[in-house]
């Protein structure tokens, strides 16, 4: 998901029984970080400048999430899995909060390989290091969880990881990963981020299945307790073996963490309203702007927060399945996105919170702005010729999508969409929009939120005011997560994360290879030469000034292939919670950092004695 690079620390570790051949000695670099593409700038801090190490253990800290839940192993890619499993085990390495794509010391002391010709890594794993039960955590751990990944996860995994051909135990502490290219500096960032099982811990279990059995981990929690679909618990281990390692002071300050389940957004408000959990994070400006002025907001038990970050701005989006008809045509979905009135809908529905998404990088420098660069038309040059008509007149322009006068009529976009669809051949009879064969278009969307209809009504009745058919189809979320997963839908909603340095996520997102993958990201079903091609030149770039140029490149793509309609998002997050919680003075750029807060006793005491008051 990351890529950089630095050429820092050029020697080499001993590298116990790894044969390597005449020559590479001088290629190779032994450091004790991961950073492709930029310098990592707290290699030598003894605690994360975002930490406080004065912060004090204790309290509990919890928050809701959405469904229900089946399954701890979130590797398998089977059933729900649990929120919050993440912190029973432990990665290779850990992610700087403050740098794209730099990782520190955590499992691993320190990784060697040539990061000009990336051909393979060895991690160097810390003597010293422990899962929960006491026993050491090995290579062949490290070994036993990458072979598992690779055969036994969903196909999105095992796509993430298809670059990796081998693993290697060198020693009880060194474990070699080669891969099938000799130039792919961004694996050994991929592999430092997954969690590391125990080999002896799954020895009688099957990996494939669902399962609530607890699985043992190094990380700094243990599971406390499960009530099977409703809630799990998590207690501090206070033999947590890394608790000193710099990445780690100052952070896990809470003795339980808690995930409470609801089926719906708004239920879940209503329980943080009265106490049932103390996080919220608001994912509606209706409700941001006016619902937070209950009791407890009032007497200042409960405080807004609005953190304003520097990653991307994930990219919302009304998704086209591109599989099947009529969304086959690129036409037809050029003329949709002037069906989308976002304008209207920030004034009426959103209280001017919310910014249009012009890109799939917004508020970043990956986004693509303007005209392209001279960089950005040779990368693009040889691969227009490739492109339908339509795609490469939108790749070459200076883009923006549609934009109406936010009267809430929207008549000069759909008088637009109306003439791009007759001049696609598209015809209207009885008001009803038909397709070539003088069949009607008739379209499924589907959702599973409950609050979702209200904000995406308003695009229905644009589509229907182009004659088109339009069925909202809401399922429960088991129903709309195996629909997902199988492709079965003809339009839905999609949150799709970014990174500040992408990588080989990217093919899982708009790759051809995982269009027709069950369980993969590819929603849109994008099979486009021209992308794969720009993908590849996103994961194979030398330095971020390359990086930056094919993401801008890849962007103008994915906007003129009109695969998905971007709407809207804010560059920032909606916390709320009640006034028990402290933060340190230095907040990280790339994430609100909750694993550094803890808990204020007397904010807490004056929390219970409120809420028992209630």
């Amino acid at each position: 998901m990351n890529s950089l690079f630095v050429k820092v620390y050029p020697y080499v570790l001993a590298l116990g029984t790894a044969v390597l051949p005449q020559g590479v000695w001088a290629a190779l670099q032994t450091t004790p970080f991961i950073a492709v593409h930029s310098a990592p700038k707290y290699a030598s801090l003894a605690i994360m400048p975002y930490a406080n190490i004065k912060a004090p253990k204790g309290g509990y800290l919890s928050t809701a999430s959405n469904g229900t839940f089946d399954n701890l192993n979130s590797m398998n890619g089977k059933g729900s899995s649990v929120d919050g499993v993440n912190y029973l085990f432990d990665s290779l390495m850990s992610s700087s909060l403050d740098e794209p794509g730099v990782m520190y010391p955590l499992l691993a002391t320190s990784v060697t390989f040539d990061p000009h010709k990336t051909a393979y890594v060895i991690f160097h794993l810390n003597p010293k290091a422990k899962f929960s039960d006491g026993s050491a955590v090995t290579a062949d751990d490290v070994k036993y969880s990458f072979d598992a990944y690779q055969t036994k996860s969903n196909p999105g995994l095992q796509m993430y990881l298809a670059d990796l051909t081998k693993t290697e135990v060198l020693s009880k502490h060194q474990v070699k990963m080669s891969f099938k290219s000799d130039n792919n500096a961004e694996m050994p960032l991929i592999l430092s981020q997954m969690p590391i099982y125990s080999k002896k811990d799954w020895a009688k279990k099957d990996f494939t299945r669902v399962t609530l059995q607890p699985i043992l981990g190094s990380g700094p929690y243990l599971i406390d307790r499960i009530d099977a679909g409703r809630s799990i618990s998590y207690k501090r281990n206070p033999n947590y073996w890394g608790k000193d390692l710099p990445v780690n002071k100052g952070r896990y300050n809470f003795d339980r963490l808690k995930y409470v389940y609801y089926r719906s957004l708004d239920i879940a408000f209503e329980g943080f309203k009265s106490g049932q959990y103390t996080l919220h994070e608001e994912y509606t400006a209706r409700k941001w702007v006016t619902e937070y002025n209950f009791p407890a907001v009032k007497a200042g038990m409960v405080v807004k927060y609005r953190f304003k970050h520097s990653n991307p701005i994930a990219t919302q989006s009304f998704v086209f399945n591109t599989r099947r008809n009529p969304f086959q045509d690129i036409r037809l979905r050029q003329a949709l996105t002037y069906a989308y009135d976002f304008e209207w809908q920030n004034k009426a529905l959103f209280y001017g919170q919310y910014t249009r998404l012009q890109s799939y990088f917004a508020n970043s420098e990956l986004e693509a702005k303007g005209m392209p660069s001279a960089g950005e038309r040779a990368i693009l040059n040889p691969l227009l010729a490739k492109l339908d008509p339509v795609q490469r007149a939108g790749v070459l322009k200076n883009w923006q999508y549609p934009v109406s006068d936010g009267s809430g009529f929207n008549r000069n976009n759909l008088l637009q969409a109306r003439q791009l669809l007759i001049q696609a051949g598209y015809k209207y009879k009885n008001g009803q929009l038909m397709d070539h064969k003088g069949q009607p278009i008739q379209i499924e969307f589907l959702i599973h939120q409950d609050g979702l209809q209200r904000t995406l009504m308003p695009f229905v009745r644009n589509m229907k005011r182009l004659g088109i058919q339009v069925n909202v189809r809401q399922v429960d979320v088991p129903q709309y997560i195996e629909r997902m997963r199988s492709k079965d839908f003809d339009m839905t909603t999609s949150v799709m994360p970014q990174s500040l340095s992408p990588g080989n996520e990217q093919a899982q997102f708009w790759g051809s290879a995982s269009a027709d993958q069950d369980g993969n990201y590819n929603y849109a079903g994008i099979k486009n030469p021209a992308i794969d091609a720009m993908i590849e030149q996103v994961i194979r770039a030398p330095d971020r000034q390359a990086l930056v140029t094919s993401t801008r490149a890849l962007d103008r793509l994915l906007r003129a292939g009109y695969y998905q309609i971007p709407t809207y998002g804010k560059g920032e997050n909606w916390l709320a919670y009640w006034n028990m919680y402290k933060q340190p003075a230095v907040k990280p750029k790339l994430s609100t950092g909750i694993d550094y807060w803890w808990s204020d006793a007397a904010q807490a005491n004056k929390v219970a004695n409120y809420l028992r008051k209630q």
